[in-house]
């Protein structure tokens, strides 16, 4: 899913291809985000668009050989005099009279020729890591394009792969060989994969026209109308590039009058990738300069005041978040009485603060939605969470950039993140923009690899565990306060990966234990049977709730509970079956039972869990819990290739002798039936579920205010 999707999209068709573009629409001046080299599509700028888009009118296309573009298979097609005739026509398509405009690579060298060939369309150009004639490859990288050595028996290489002989023999190994030396930056296995991916929507053919041409330029006509480029330049290279070395940078500075060069030190070839952080502000502001924009930071126009201000992130994902954070949030006013709170915050979260009168940050309406990106990830009760939180990159950077801005406008004093895992990594990334205190909470440690993703999965997992080690090890300065929202009794054993730190002993380094937060108290839920009653529940009829969250990937557990309610209904008698579908999911969208009652939304839902004879839930961390707090029997059916619900849960739960676990294959009308029967109003002995958790964690955070 995206973070931003375009306002118009749409066709320009020229020289027998049709040339995919797309609009994000804004008042402000326009950026032009270029293509690059064939191997990619315009998703390449995913981390940019977001952002750019927020300040700027945003255009770019695909190439032609990927993407929505034609696929031509006349070898002229794309000579470099028709790859700048197409932008000019996206140009030309889109109303856009002049712009910035942007390219990567290959890119970078196009939108000097569009500068240098159209100067009148242009009023500032960014080439990024830029190929162009003068550019000279890495030491340890030999002329490119050379003949293939390809014999039989004999296999090329590292860079013997790159020639067009070799992208016709076996494109899919040059990809894995090519973008691993674009991705040279440690830890950029998410670079990587979507790399290989964009290149491999085009064919080792398509690439091939693309190789074997000349530039279609004199190139000392062409040298002459670069020399003479007037608009401002920005180049940005990076010293690691692997594949156009950083001298052609300067190479290109010098030959443009008044061009700015940037340097990252250490930087591959796609930085906007890797630091897109940096590369989204560097372009900002460039584009600010070019166009004489000086912005307001009162954009949202919330009072500063002399008070104590703090910014609270959620996360979206699951309801639980919001409760606990309500508690901690309450607990953190009655130690100072004048903090003021705001929100960054987007539904279903918003529910529940709408519903405790809390005061919501404006800005939380232009948050790209987590909650829809994690069901558009998920199957037949199926999420691997990991995956669906590495493909949520763009939205989390999305979302903190956004939240860069508004805690630099709001002037707080605190920025607390509950699991708000996009401000505790490019704070960890960039930590040049910490603004303020920050203070960080989580209930698990550690990234655990599935069965299913096999080694590659095992590997991966593994890398993003070491780089979170290294970022904690190098800018442990970032979090002032890292609280873990149980007990070290509740971290799981094993290490982080292959010669990586024990996930306790590390875990215990790092972080403060608040213990378990439910967010109430059941004793102070007072007398069961008098609050059954104000609920609405008949002393001699057996309740139970079946509750799935706050997200829309419980839907398909849901059916097969309720196709299994006749046949429990046979065995237990005055069996009363409430099914809590949460706000993502229409109950009108649900199996019609006699019997079963729908409702989407119930404020409070631990009052109605605490009452009930028997639950039956997903294996999230925040019901299960609040059903330990209150002592109710309750089955749990983890999600399939969900690590933190089949592992950190699981583990807790088992600590806490809660719960009894079912699988989902395991979950059809006779064994519901039978299981039902056995769980419904059975005497517990879960361990005691501690009650001052928010009062603690409160505690650890007010230290900061």
């Amino acid at each position: 899913m995206r973070a931003r999707y375009p306002d118009n999209d749409g066709y320009v068709e020229r020289n027998g291809a049709k040339i995919y573009f797309e609009v994000y629409e804004n008042e402000g001046p326009t950026i032009f985000l270029g293509q690059t080299w064939q191997t990619a599509h315009s998703r390449h700028w995913k981390m940019q668009i977001p952002y750019l888009s927020r300040h700027f009118r945003v255009v770019t296309f695909d190439p032609v050989g990927n993407g929505r573009s034609d696929r031509s298979d006349v070898r002229e097609r794309y000579m470099a005099k028709e790859v700048v005739a197409d932008a000019i026509a996206v140009l030309d398509a889109t109303n856009t009279e002049t712009c910035v405009a942007v390219g990567l690579s290959m890119g970078g060298g196009l939108v000097t020729f569009l500068a240098a060939l159209h100067p009148e369309r242009f009023d500032g150009i960014v080439p990024i890591a830029a190929s162009s004639p003068w550019a000279v490859p890495p030491l340890d990288r030999p002329t490119v394009n050379q003949p293939s050595p390809a014999k039989p028996g004999v296999s090329p290489e590292g860079w013997e792969k790159d020639n067009p002989e070799y992208w016709l023999i076996d494109w899919p190994d040059f990809v894995d060989f090519f973008f691993d030396q674009c991705a040279s930056d440690p830890h950029s296995t998410k670079l990587f994969d979507d790399l290989q991916g964009w290149a491999l929507e085009t064919t080792g053919q398509i690439i091939n026209y693309t190789g074997t041409n000349a530039p279609s330029f004199d190139a000392a006509e062409i040298e002459v109308a670069v020399r003479a480029i007037s608009c401002p330049t920005l180049i940005i290279h990076g010293t690691g590039d692997r594949v156009i070395a950083h001298e052609s940078g300067a190479i290109l500075q010098k030959m443009i009058r008044g061009a700015e060069l940037v340097t990252l030190d250490g930087a591959g070839h796609v930085p906007m990738g890797r630091y897109p952080v940096k590369i989204n502000e560097l372009i900002k502001n460039f584009a600010d300069r070019v166009y004489g924009i000086q912005r307001s930071q009162a954009e949202w126009h919330i009072g500063h005041g002399r008070t104590k201000r703090a910014l609270y992130v959620s996360s979206p994902i699951g309801l639980g978040h919001a409760r606990r954070d309500v508690a901690i949030a309450d607990e953190l006013r009655g130690i100072h009485p004048d903090l003021q709170i705001d929100w960054l915050a987007q539904d279903p979260v918003t529910r529940v603060l709408d519903s405790k009168g809390e005061s919501i940050h404006p800005a939380s309406a232009h948050l790209a939605n987590e909650s829809a990106h994690i069901e558009a990830e998920s199957g037949e009760h199926d999420l691997n969470a990991f995956q669906a939180i590495r493909n949520m990159d763009e939205i989390l950077l999305s979302n903190f950039m956004l939240a860069d801005e508004v805690i630099a406008e709001g002037q707080y004093d605190l920025v607390i993140g509950d699991e708000s895992w996009e401000l505790d990594y490019h704070l960890h990334e960039n930590p040049n923009v910490k603004k303020t205190a920050y203070a960080w909470m989580t209930d698990f440690v550690g990234w655990v690899p599935m069965e299913s993703g096999g080694e590659r999965e095992a590997f991966v997992s593994a890398d993003y565990n070491a780089e979170m080690i290294e970022q904690i090890a190098r800018y442990g300065r970032v979090r002032d306060k890292a609280v873990f929202v149980g007990n070290p009794e509740d971290i799981i054993p094993g290490t982080f990966g292959p010669g990586l730190p024990l996930i306790k002993e590390w875990t215990e380094a790092n972080y403060d234990f608040a213990g378990y937060v439910t967010g109430f108290d059941p004793v102070g839920l007072g007398d069961r049977a008098q609050l059954r009653a104000e609920l609405g529940y008949h002393p001699d009829e057996k309740v139970c709730i079946v509750s799935v969250g706050g997200s829309g990937v419980g839907a398909h557990l849901i059916r097969r509970i309720v196709q299994g309610y006749p046949e429990a209904s046979n065995t237990v008698s005055d069996l009363r079956m409430i099914v809590v579908t949460g706000p993502r999911i229409d109950p009108s969208s649900m199996p019609e039972v006699e019997g079963v009652e729908y409702r989407s939304y119930v404020d409070r839902l631990y009052r109605h869990l605490a009452v009930a004879d028997l639950a039956i839930v997903q294996g999230g961390l925040t019901t299960t819990m609040e059903l330990a707090a209150s002592k109710v029997p309750f089955i749990y059916v983890p999600l399939r290739n969900h690590f933190e619900q089949n592992h950190h849960v699981r583990a807790r739960l088992a600590r806490y002798r809660a719960g009894r676990q079912m699988d989902y294959g395991e979950i059809d009308p006779d064994s519901l039936a039978a299981a039902i029967s056995q769980e419904l109003g059975r005497e517990v002995d879960y361990m005691d579920v501690e009650t001052d958790g928010a009062t603690r964690a409160a505690a650890m955070i007010a230290e900061l205010i």
